[in-house]
């Protein structure tokens, strides 16, 4: 054969392959709104290891306290509940922070979703997988690392939106630079609401902001605001509450999390730690840390509201000993993690942490292995709420456009694994063994050809074909083939349809509000 003609017969191929690379996504990650596990819980520490965990958070509590600052509100709020304030310093009774929670915490909510279809339910078995938050920059194959904008905002909740692994439209997926800090909270609200009807997270970053994104969800959801199983306001929006480690709410977190709570919105709680900077630099002292700062924001928004949902967070990494820079993927934080799931079980609320964290500054092996190192003990240890799941590189100050499908990928295999092992007929498969026999093989059985679209996860991004056809392609490395893939779902996106006049509605709303505020970026 011609060798010309033969690489002019490869060069056909790709579009055929390419629509069967498309099917296998499409089947890859089926579309459910949640997951709900079906394997055991890893757990590394024992009955009297999570004793002594807890022991040890109350002694925090009880002898060292936790600071809450410049709300005089707050510390008002904990005197009038028994508690011993001292200044912006409050003590606790031992045990007291843990009783409130327990008291009135659900230990699963429904987040009401623009789609019904697409609610979540956080706590007991299940798993949502939302994307990373936070990036000041974006990072793209074609041009690098820059200042993220409004566009890549955008952008990003369209590839959740499609990302039939991913759950939730997440929150500050990146942080659009190009418009004002105090009007940009609108903008990223209002692309959660328009450009997906998945559930999403709303602003923290100042008391009238958490206000004004609460406003924009009554918007949409209009006159069915209460929940009729609860009779309560509907939770439709969850939000990020980061403790100021070590042992310190500031006023911006605190007067968020109580806008929040008295509309009966959910807070994620989170002490924020780089172990060794911000804890002690072992992993009993950081989770004993980390419960006890977590216990004392759980308590105080069952206090300004009980029965507001709430999810224990956990975010706790490593730094260089030697640089002080944070590491990602390492033993020490996975261990944190299996203790503080175990934990927040035996408090009885959701628990949320892991994702798919590097420090790596670009989607290369680092990444890679640093991202599953985290990622697989979030789903053994058996987090509810996964924020970071999709995009994050150089330890969340980007946001990787090709680091977002892979990690998509990833997570569409986490579905697989938490789904367990098919014990029913067709699982045991016992049919296919009769059928074939000694010495045969299974390619052409009845049951393999029933199941084969199925059998097992295929993952659009990874190429398992030979050496010679993926030269013939051009020899693509993972990176190139991800940077086709989020180009070819950003071409290919719908928008899920909002009724005009709800839309109208948004726009007039952020047209007002934007008018109230000064022109200056600040």
């Amino acid at each position: 054969m011609d060798p010309q003609n033969t690489q002019t017969s490869h060069a056909r191929r790709p579009s055929g392959r390419d629509a069967k690379r498309a099917a296998r996504a499409a089947r890859a990650g089926s579309s459910v709104p949640y997951i709900t596990r079906k394997i055991p819980y890893y757990e590394v520490l024992s009955e009297e290891g999570l004793a002594l965990m807890e022991h040890n958070a109350d002694t925090i509590l009880e002898e060292i306290g936790i600071d809450f600052r410049d709300d005089p509100e707050a510390l008002e709020i904990w005197k009038s509940a028994g508690a011993d304030v001292k200044g912006e310093r409050v003590h606790f009774a031992r045990g007291m922070c843990r009783s409130l929670v327990q008291r009135s915490a659900p230990r699963e909510f429904t987040q009401h979703a623009r789609n019904p279809a697409r609610n979540v339910v956080i706590g007991g078995k299940n798993t949502v997988f939302a994307p990373a938050y936070g990036s000041p920059f974006v990072r793209s194959l074609d041009e690098g690392r820059r200042y993220a904008r409004i566009e890549d905002f955008r952008n990003f909740v369209k590839l959740a939106y499609q990302a039939h692994s991913l759950h939730h439209s997440g929150g500050t997926i990146c942080e659009p630079v190009d418009l004002p800090v105090n009007k940009r909270h609108l903008d990223m609200v209002y692309s959660h609401l328009k450009y997906s009807d998945k559930p999403f997270m709303g602003s923290v970053t100042a008391p009238e902001r958490a206000a004004d994104s609460i406003a924009l969800a009554n918007i949409v959801f209009g006159g069915e605001l209460n929940d009729p199983l609860t009779g309560r306001p509907k939770t439709t929006i969850i939000n990020l509450i980061n403790v100021n480690s070590p042992m310190t709410y500031d006023a911006t977190m605190l007067g968020a999390a109580k806008v929040y709570a008295r509309a009966n919105q959910a807070t994620i709680i989170t002490p924020f730690i780089l172990a060794g900077a911000m804890s002690p630099v072992t992993v009993a002292g950081t989770v004993a840390q980390t419960l006890a700062e977590a216990l004392a924001g759980l308590a105080f928004v069952q206090l300004v509201n009980p029965g507001a949902p709430v999810v224990l967070g956990s975010f706790a990494s490593s730094i260089s000993m030697q640089s002080g820079a944070p590491t990602f993927g390492t033993p020490e934080p996975a261990l944190v993690l299996y203790s503080m799931a175990a934990l927040a079980r035996r408090l009885g609320i959701p628990f949320r942490s892991g994702g798919s964290l590097c420090a790596s500054k670009i989607a290369d092996a680092q990444a890679a292995y640093e991202s599953a190192n985290t990622l697989l003990p979030t789903c053994l240890a058996g987090v509810n709420f996964v924020l970071h799941t999709a995009g994050w590189l150089e330890g969340g100050l980007s946001m990787g456009y090709e680091k977002f499908v892979m990690d998509a990928d990833q997570a569409g295999m986490m579905h697989t694994l938490l789904a367990g092992v098919d014990l029913s007929p067709n699982g045991q498969a016992l049919d296919a063994m009769h059928e074939v026999g000694p010495g045969k093989h299974f390619l052409g059985c009845a049951h393999t050809q029933a199941n084969f679209e199925n059998a097992f996860y295929r993952s659009p991004l990874a190429d398992n074909n030979s050496y010679e056809q993926w030269e013939a392609e051009g020899s693509p490395d993972m990176t190139k083939r991800a940077n086709a893939m989020w180009k070819k779902q950003l071409a290919e996106y719908v928008e899920p349809p909002m009724d005009p006049a709800i839309d109208e509605a948004l726009l007039d709303y952020m047209a007002r509000r934007k008018a109230a505020f000064p022109d200056s970026n600040v």
